[in-house]
């Protein structure tokens, strides 16, 4: 589990194109990116857009890790 700043703790997880939320930070090619923007697409894809402006299409059927900030009460 990683520190967020605040109380709020980042925790590894599986996403899909179902489950991935704006903010959730996804490791690509060594790189952290983190989501900014969701877009639906046919088939149950969704096209993701990074804080840096580049963009990912996930397929219903893609698994990829990321971190999920949660907020400690």
């Amino acid at each position: 589990m990683g520190r967020a700043p605040g109380d709020a703790v980042a925790v590894p997880g599986e996403i899909t194109s179902a489950s991935v939320q704006r903010g959730d930070v996804i490791q690509i090619g060594g790189q952290l990116c983190r989501v900014t923007d969701l877009l639906q697409l046919s088939g149950g894809a969704k096209r993701l857009r990074f804080e840096s402006g580049e963009l990912l299409t996930v397929h219903s059927r893609t698994r990829l890790v990321a971190l999920r900030t949660l907020r400690r009460w």
